[in-house]
Order: C-alpha cells, then sequence, then structure tokens
C-alpha cells in the first residue's frame, strides 16, 4: 500500500532570508540619509570643494618630518552650527569679479619715520587718541618704524596677490602642513604664503623638505618667505609672528581678502567657499571664532596667568587694570551685539578696507605694549575703534569643521650655532625667572582699589 505525501504551505524565499531583509533595510536607510543631507541647505556634513577638488596630495614629507605631531581631538556636535557653502564656480566666478574690480576705495595713511622698535613702542595715551578716525587724512601708527627682512624679489611677488592665505612658524614651532580640499582654479586665485625664520628653514633642510640650492622655496601650496635673522625684530618669536598676522594688509598691500591660518592648524576647506560665506555673504569686514572655554576677557588674563601662558604676570595684570580704567566693557552691556569678548584667533578671516585695517593696526599697538596673548586686547580694541569693524564671530563648532589643531612641535631637531644656542639658553633663563612671579597679593589688587571693579563685580554678580 503505498504511502501518501503530504505538503504543507512554507514561507516564500525571499522572506526566509533575514540578510537579505537586513540589506535592504540598510539600504533604504542610507539612501533616505543621503537625500536628506544632499537636498538640505542646513547641511550638517562640511564638505570639500564641490565637483572637482584636486585628488592628489599637493606634497609628500618625508616620513622623519614631523613624526612627533598629533591632531587634537574634538568632543564636540559638529552640526550645532553648521555652514552652507554655495556652488564652487559660483563662488569663484564671484569672488574673481570682486578682485579684478579696479574702484578706487579710500586708504589709511600710516606714519612713517624709524622707532627703537618695530611697533614705535607709543605710549597709552597716544595710541588710545587714535582710536577715533574720523579724518581718512590722519595717519596712524601701524608698525614698520624698522626694516622687514625679506628679499625684494618676494616683495614683488607679495603686491601681486589679490587674495592670500597667510601663516608663519618662527623657531621651528610647527610643522608645515598642507590644505586640503582646494577647487582646480584656487591654486591660479589665492596665494599661499608662509613666513619662517633660520631655525625653521635649517629643520626644513635638515629633514630633506626643500633644497638648498633652490633661491624661490616652495613647499606644495606654500611659497616660502624667509625672515632674515635682524636687529630690527623683536628677541620673541611669537611677537615676530605678530607681524604678518595682523600687519597682513601692510605686506600684501594690494590684496582684497586675506586669511591667517595658525600653523598648528590645518585648512581643511576651499579658501574661496571660506570667503564667500563668512565674510562676502554676511557683509563682513572680519570672521574669527569664538573661543572654545571663555567668554569674557579677564577670565582669559586669569587663565592665561594660571597656565603659564604669558610668565609677566604683574605685566598682565597693569594690562587689565589699563583696559578697565580706559573703558573696557562689561561682556554683559553689550552681550546682545556681541556673544562673547574672546575670540580664538587662530584663524582669522579679513576683507581689507579701512574698517578692519584700522583694527589690526590698533591690535598689533596693543601686542607689542603688553605682550601676544592677541584674545587680551581684542575686546578694548573692538569696543573703541571708530569705524566700527563689523565682526562675524562664528561658532566653535564651525571652526572645528573648517580646520584640523594639531599639537606644536615637542621634538626639535637641533640645527642651531653655538652662539644661537647661548642666546636661546639665555631667553629661557629669563623665561623661568618670569615664571617665577606670582599674582601679587590679595590686598594689592582688592576689588575695592582696583579700576576693573565694576568689570569684575559685573562677570562674577
Amino acid at each position: 500500500m503505498g504511502k501518501f505525501i503530504t505538503t504543507t504551505l512554507s514561507p516564500p524565499l525571499y522572506a526566509r532570508s533575514k540578510l537579505l531583509c537586513f540589506s535592504l533595510l540598510y539600504l533604504f536607510t542610507t539612501l533616505s540619509l543621503f537625500l536628506y543631507v544632499s537636498l538640505s541647505r542646513n547641511q550638517c556634513v562640511f564638505r570639500y570643494s564641490p565637483f572637482d577638488p584636486i585628488q592628489p596630495k599637493l606634497f609628500s614629507y618625508p616620513s622623519s618630518y614631523g613624526e612627533h605631531k598629533y591632531a587634537l581631538p574634538t568632543h564636540r556636535s559638529s552640526c550645532s552650527s553648521p555652514v552652507f557653502f554655495s556652488d564652487y564656480w559660483t563662488v569663484l566666478k564671484e569672488i574673481q569679479s570682486i578682485l579684478s574690480d579696479s574702484s578706487s576705495q579710500e586708504n589709511l595713511r600710516y606714519i612713517n619715520g624709524k622707532s627703537e622698535s618695530f611697533g614705535g613702542n607709543f605710549s597709552t595715551q597716544k595710541r588710545f587718541s587714535y582710536f577715533n578716525h574720523s579724518n581718512i587724512d590722519v595717519e596712524v601708527p601701524c608698525g614698520f618704524f624698522r626694516d622687514f627682512p625679506i628679499s625684494n624679489s618676494d616683495r614683488v611677488e607679495m603686491e601681486k596677490c589679490g587674495l592670500v592665505v597667510a601663516s608663519a612658524i618662527f623657531n621651528d614651532h610647527d610643522k608645515i602642513r598642507q590644505p586640503v580640499g582646494l577647487g582646480v582654479k584656487t591654486l591660479e586665485t589665492v596665494c599661499f604664503y608662509m613666513f619662517i625664520d633660520d631655525k625653521t628653514l635649517n629643520s626644513l633642510f635638515h629633514h630633506n623638505v626643500i633644497l638648498k640650492n633652490n633661491p624661490n622655496y616652495k613647499v606644495g601650496a606654500w611659497r616660502i618667505i624667509k625672515i632674515s635673522k635682524s636687529e630690527t625684530l623683536y628677541l620673541n618669536p611669537a611677537m615676530n609672528g605678530v607681524i604678518p598676522k595682523y600687519l597682513i594688509h601692510r605686506l600684501f598691500p594690494n590684496s582684497k581678502f586675506s586669511i591667517w591660518v595658525d600653523a598648528k592648524i590645518q585648512l581643511m576647506i576651499d579658501p574661496l567657499l571660506l570667503i564667500h560665506s563668512m565674510l562676502v555673504v554676511p557683509e563682513a569686514d572680519m570672521a574669527i571664532s569664538k573661543h572654545p572655554f571663555f567668554v569674557n576677557t579677564m577670565e582669559e588674563a586669569m587663565a592665561t596667568a594660571r597656565w603659564k601662558k604669558w610668565g609677566d604676570v604683574d605685566g598682565l595684570r597693569i594690562q587689565m587694570e589699563t583696559y578697565c580704567e580706559h573703558g573696557l566693557k562689561p561682556w554683559s552691556s553689550h552681550k546682545l551685539l556681541y556673544p562673547t569678548d574672546v575670540p580664538d584667533t587662530a584663524l582669522i578671516l579679513r576683507r581689507h578696507g579701512i574698517r578692519s585695517n584700522l583694527f589690526s593696526c590698533f591690535m598689533f599697538n596693543e601686542l607689542e605694549s603688553f605682550n601676544p596673548r592677541d584674545q587680551l586686547a581684542f575686546a578694548f580694541v573692538r569696543d573703541h575703534v571708530t569705524p566700527k569693524v563689523k565682526m562675524n564671530m562664528f561658532e566653535v563648532e564651525v571652526f572645528e569643521q573648517v580646520v584640523v589643531e594639531y599639537r606644536h612641535n615637542l621634538k626639535k631637531i637641533e640645527t642651531s650655532t653655538y652662539e644661537e644656542q647661548e642666546e636661546e639658553q639665555k631667553q629661557e633663563s629669563l623665561r623661568k625667572i618670569q615664571k617665577r612671579r606670582k599674582w601679587l597679593d590679595h590686598e594689592s589688587w582688592s576689588l575695592n582699589s582696583s579700576s576693573c571693579k565694576n568689570y569684575l563685580t559685573d562677570m562674577w554678580g
């Protein structure tokens, strides 16, 4: 007797495949996210130059160069304050149109002459007397009272530049880092200049980054400008770095835009896109990041002393007393106009004109008078200079997406001569003596006797 064969209905093959189901779910989720990011104007993804970025690296460094320098991690959200970058070709055309516009504009007049220091070392009253610049014919102090030791060939090339990205490395303190994500036409429109001293140059020779027999030094996108050792400059390398940082409009007199990039950071977005989104669209004179931690100037001053970012603590106290005495405004009195008084000056974008040039000149004068910690003078100069500079202070999250920050050079190669080493030892001994100086006792800087009383009371309630 034959056996009956029974059949039961089973689910289809595609329904039994869990792997296939998960794959389809992942595919549709990814496509949805891609369409959202691509079509949304408030994108949280910071792109390189659209359509045509330069794909290969601009320069390949020897493995021994900068092996001890590491990127600093960030723990902040990357989407809290996104910036929308317009189409690369549209931006390129618009920037080129601005650069080619030959219409005359009013320029500042600068005081010329010779002095014992590069910046003239003006008194407090003299410096502040220039803040109200209502007469265009009045000459203002803006450095260059002594020679800036660069070659004539470099000067000629710098005068041709209409949009410049500049940086500086002194005392072999950082590594040269190449910009990332440049559009195919950017290097034809933007000049990249790196200012270095003899010690940094010797380190580049040591690592075979540049060759000694080439008179015009170039590393990737950067044209290298050697600042010759001279008695006309400052003993402090940080102060020498302030010259191209704040007097960039004088070193590049025909430039209409500039971007200052501290050597500790690497530019990750095309400079044309940055200029367009940070300056052209908001019609700003300057764009600078808010400080990641501090809101007002006094907090930054105390942190500068506490963490020994500047050894002369008495000098910091005198600087703050000077600003309070002459009307340093408490943060809360203008917090609606400026959400913070303390910037992160590692990245500064400028539209060169009377307002931004005045601000830069007066900032330099304050840095020479006190110290190169430029966050301390920022709010005072900004609030007192007339005409007012239109400042675009963008969020820290934006800063962390348009640049990558690295540690300073921790392991330096010894390339200096015996005389240079001896001079460095003297400077190091002087710095150690300064670092031993503490804050004055509480009675000598109490609220009752301090011109900063109103500021401190307002800050801490």
